[in-house]
């Protein structure tokens, strides 16, 4: 599945945007102790991490096994159903894989091979969203970015 990085973000953005849509999305059980690991598999070990305002967290893991990257937003609190996504995003390779919709307790897993590449990663819960550019890239600096909409 090939991915521009603007569509990407077009994509992650509309998320909520597609809100009347991604109310008739099957909604996830709500799971108090969801982990990543839970979500993604257990050959994943999470390697960053990003705070969703206080809503929750989005998880970028890592399996040495297959070279893939996964990624897992998780909520807080789980419960009422919102929009939640996670995507993650491969420049070099023009790859990546998402899952949106309307969630009680997490979206994802949304996985890429990866193995010696940059990422882009992220996710949103309601309104507030995050973007992660670069990341783990050894010696260069990632840049994150969190805003609402």
């Amino acid at each position: 599945m090939g991915f521009s990085r603007s569509a990407l973000a077009v994509t992650a953005v509309a998320a909520l945007s597609l809100g009347a849509a991604t109310a008739l999305a099957a909604p996830a059980s709500a799971a108090p102790n969801t982990t990543p690991q839970k979500v993604c598999g257990s050959g994943y070990k999470t390697v960053n991490s990003a705070p969703v305002g206080s809503l929750g967290t989005v998880y970028l893991t890592y399996n040495s096994a297959n070279g893939k990257n996964c990624v897992a937003t998780i909520r807080t609190n789980p419960g009422t159903a919102r929009a939640v996504s996670a995507w993650v995003y491969v420049p070099d390779t023009d790859q990546g894989d998402q899952d949106y919709g309307t969630y009680t307790s997490y979206a994802g897993p949304a996985r890429v091979y990866g193995k010696g590449h940059c990422v882009d990663w992220g996710g949103n819960i309601s309104n507030v969203y995050v973007q992660v550019s670069g990341s783990n890239c050894a010696s260069l600096a990632e840049h994150r970015m969190t805003f609402t909409r």
